[in-house]
């Protein structure tokens, strides 16, 4: 039985990719080795898929942003090695502001997510299930955004950061951190991403202390920067963390404060809870 496709013949298509049915690639598109297009998937000019990347069914790569300003451009979409594209995805390719759409080695874009003109995706990123990328965005790597996170053009994301799912991400992201709660605040470490990647108990300390400065003594953001650089030692987190805040152009997000909507529990001697 012939296997039914649509694939132009000036497309660049490495060795042993496999190719399911019904699937259809442009003419200006470029496919590493051993890569897998799975039936119904859509590869669309300007992409360029790098070796050993799975695309699932129904995912679309490749289609023009959704941008009014977009006038037809020639730019690209540009995808790293042992990259998973799992089903029903939506990527698109760059603007004139940066001319491509980068996601870099060994991320994992799971179903439904939707990752929009311009943004960068730094190596081993995870984004769960309906995960929303408005343009512009940048993601450090080896971070995670949990299932149905929705994150603001322009917004920057550091290195090392857990999002919680169903976030509303509105501001800047610094590094090393967990992000969660409505409004989206600082809640602690990425402690366990932080052991997983090889990060000391001293290193994650540091990290830590960081962060109390910043969020948890009451300081503003200026007050505070002043406070780590004169009394916390000088590390490379903590020039990560410094640099990552200086060039934050629509400032950070907060620590978490107590609301009427999320009061505080009050527990007596015995362990029962205070009305």
């Amino acid at each position: 039985m012939s296997i039914i496709t649509n694939i132009h013949p000036e497309a660049k298509i490495g060795k042993n990719v496999k190719i399911g049915a019904f699937v259809t690639i442009e003419k200006d598109v470029v496919i590493g080795d051993n890569s897998e297009i799975s039936p119904n998937a859509v590869i669309m000019n300007g992409t360029r898929l790098g070796e050993n990347c799975k695309v699932f069914p129904g995912a679309i790569l490749g289609t023009i942003p959704q941008d009014l300003k977009y006038k037809g451009e020639r730019t690209f979409l540009e995808i790293g090695n042992n990259v998973s594209i799992r089903e029903y995805c939506t990527i698109n390719i760059g603007t004139t502001a940066n001319m491509k759409t980068v996601i870099k080695d060994n991320c994992l874009i799971m179903a439904y997510c939707h990752i929009a003109h311009d943004c960068i995706i730094n190596e081993r990123c995870v984004l769960a299930n309906n995960v929303t990328l408005a343009g512009h965005i940048q993601i450090g790597p080896k971070t995670t955004l949990g299932g149905l996170t929705a994150v603001h053009q322009f917004v920057r994301i550091g290195d090392h950061v857990m999002v919680g799912g169903g976030s509303l991400v509105r501001k800047d992201i610094p590094p090393y951190i967990t992000a969660a709660r409505e409004p989206l605040s600082y809640v602690g470490l990425n402690s366990t991403g932080l052991k997983r990647k090889g990060f000391t108990l001293d290193q994650r300390k540091n990290i830590q202390n960081i962060y109390r400065v910043l969020f948890q003594q009451g300081h503003n953001t200026s007050q505070a920067l002043k406070v780590i650089k004169e009394t916390l030692v000088e590390t490379p987190e903590r020039k990560n963390i410094l640099d990552f805040i200086k060039d934050a152009d629509r400032g950070i997000i907060r620590g978490y404060r107590h609301t009427n909507a999320s009061p505080k529990i009050r527990v007596n001697g015995n362990g029962s809870i205070l009305s």
